[in-house]
């Protein structure tokens, strides 16, 4: 994602079709990433809801609403965590207007490249592409057959590598590895911003208080060791300033490591400047800042 963004701002890139993403958000460096969307001379964003990088400017910008899989004809489903596949059937006699499914508004798109009676793109309703999934990905096996409230299926199982046995690696046994851990260094004056997105709501909250934590969403959370070092107390009013932007909240006193400060994502993005983990391509979402304490009226 990282680097198709790179490219837009490069402007090389004539198409971004945006399916349920918000990437001026949650992309480290708001700043540059708007100006990457803006540059894209069409951009398509479909998703069941608004959120800010649907309205941000572009030469042309085209708005497909989606409906929710609850609206969907056939139902739809959800994957949690441990692999568990539930069916969620369509609530009917609710009117939605202009939307489609999700499935449907590509699938319309498709029959227009492939317009064969019975191209890839021919699915009847969503029960048809779950059909279609058993059939080539035998990891859903079972996924074909959901089809009434409570229903549900784990894919390849119950319990993976029972007994301890990993069939797909030599010898049935996991392998393990070492993996040498970074060494951050603070500079004095500076402290280590993390964003803080496994400890709350996520970024699809609209205002400024997050529900799971009963907490403001601009909260900044410090140890008590730097409070004291920077002269700050509960519910001061600071500002985190790194090299790329600046961030304003109230100071919350937490349990956390000296040197480390956590904000919520994405408004600590305004933080972070771009840099992309080799491998993965992930970006990093940290950042050195400097901390201080906001003097009201300038005092």
């Amino acid at each position: 994602m990282g680097q198709m963004l790179e490219a837009a701002h490069e402007r090389k890139m004539e198409l971004l079709y945006s399916i349920g993403g918000n990437l001026f958000e949650t992309m480290p460096d708001p700043t540059y990433m708007r100006e990457a969307m803006e540059r894209v001379p069409l951009r398509v964003h479909q998703d069941i809801v608004f959120n800010r990088s649907t309205v941000l400017e572009g030469e042309e910008v085209i708005v497909l609403p989606a409906q929710t899989r609850y609206e969907q004809r056939g139902g739809g489903t959800t994957t949690n965590t441990e692999r568990r596949i539930r069916f969620t059937p369509e609530i009917p006699g609710h009117p939605i207007g202009e939307p489609k499914a999700e499935w449907e508004i590509l699938c319309e798109i498709g029959r227009r490249i492939f317009p064969e009676p019975k191209g890839p793109f021919s699915f009847a309703d969503a029960q048809a592409i779950r059909e279609e999934m058993a059939r080539v990905m035998p990891m859903y096996n079972g996924i074909g057959q959901l089809q009434e409230e409570g229903d549900q299926v784990q894919w390849r199982g119950s319990m993976l590598f029972a007994g301890g046995k990993f069939e797909r690696m030599p010898e049935g046994k996991a392998r393990f590895s070492v993996v040498p851990l970074p060494d951050i260094e603070v500079p004095k004056g500076y402290v280590y911003v993390t964003t803080r997105r496994g400890k709350q709501f996520n970024s699809m909250t609209y205002g400024s208080y997050d529900p799971l934590t009963d907490r403001k969403r601009n909260d900044i959370f410090v140890s008590m060791v730097d409070a004291k070092e920077f002269g700050l107390r509960e519910g001061d009013a600071i500002r985190l300033r790194s090299d790329v932007g600046a961030m304003e909240g109230a100071c919350r006193i937490a349990p956390i490591r000296p040197r480390n400060v956590q904000v919520r994502w994405p408004e600590g993005n305004v933080l972070i400047s771009r840099r992309y983990d080799p491998v993965s391509a992930e970006p990093d979402y940290n950042a050195l800042a400097k901390i201080e304490r906001i003097v009201p009226n300038g005092r």
